[in-house]
């Protein structure tokens, strides 16, 4: 089991950047509802605040502050990636086809297009996210306000020109049309 090397700071802002196993997919936007809810309950039960949140077709960004006497993030995120899996999953979407795999004699939620890993497989990861998610604990107000501006100004780029995501018009996240205002 690794040994994660992590401050042990209670009531901290940290800046996540959690991805889909698969990047290059839309998932996260096409199923931007299931997301919400997975976090608006993971919150209901484990409460923080979201200082500031961005999520792009294949890996999201965000800032949180845990409450005092708490730091226990990794429990929140794999409630919320639990959630969401869940949800689409039932929902019948990203690879997960139960009514195909039955009469194929393939076990529930099997699909020979997603890519998983054999340890994936015996620990019964569905392969939807990467199994880890980068963060940072924030020092001070300059490196809050720039993780903050980060996730509001975020570019996503693309493979070519005419490219909704291109170089040629890498843009904020609401000029992407995935929020209507920064504070979505």
């Amino acid at each position: 089991m690794p040994n994660y090397r992590r401050p042990k700071i209670t009531g901290a802002a940290i800046f996540f950047t959690v991805a889909l196993a698969q990047r290059g997919r839309t998932v996260l936007v096409d199923e931007i509802d299931a997301l919400r809810d997975a976090v608006r309950s993971t919150k209901a039960e484990r409460p923080f605040h979201i200082d500031a949140w961005v999520v792009l077709p294949d890996h999201l960004h965000c800032v949180w502050t845990l409450p005092v006497g708490d730091r226990d993030y990794s429990t929140r995120w794999s409630a919320i990636k639990a959630r969401f899996t869940r949800t689409v999953r039932d929902n019948g979407k990203v690879g997960f086809q139960p009514t195909e795999a039955k009469p194929l004699g393939h076990a529930v939620g099997w699909n020979p297009t997603l890519r998983r890993s054999a340890s994936k497989i015996a620990k019964g990861d569905a392969g939807v996210w990467q199994r880890r998610f980068w963060e940072h604990h924030i020092r001070d107000e300059a490196d809050y306000i720039a993780h903050v501006r980060y996730c509001w100004s975020e570019r996503r780029l693309g493979n070519g020109p005419g490219d909704r995501f291109s170089r040629e018009r890498a843009e904020p996240p609401v000029k992407h049309g995935f929020v209507e205002r920064p504070e979505d």
